[in-house]
């Protein structure tokens, strides 16, 4: 019996800035998890991944990231992902330091 399908959100890195970014449903990449598209289907899981790794001029390193509907859209399910959210931690600005996780 195979297990039952975990929602994904596609997430990359950008290309020029190094910035962790999440695929949209209206196929934009956004730096902000809850915007990202919520995938509930395994086939338009690999459809949407697929059509990302396409893009090698805007993003690197494209892959499925389990995640749960939260209130403000997506939210990360795996610790490696909700850190990713935060931003580099190797130094004191941009998301880390203004984060109040």
């Amino acid at each position: 019996m195979s297990r039952a399908f975990t929602p994904k959100v596609v997430t990359a890195n950008a290309l020029i800035e190094g910035d962790v970014v999440y695929l949209t449903s209206d196929d934009r990449w956004t730096r902000e998890h809850g915007e990202a598209e919520l995938i509930r289907d395994e086939a338009h899981a690999q459809l949407r991944l697929l059509q990302a790794e396409k893009q090698r001029s805007v993003i690197v390193g494209a892959y499925l990231a389990d995640a749960k509907p939260g209130p403000n859209g997506p939210e990360p399910i795996h610790f490696r992902e909700a850190f990713r959210t935060r931003g580099p931690s190797n130094y004191a600005h941009g998301k880390q330091e203004t984060s109040n996780v």
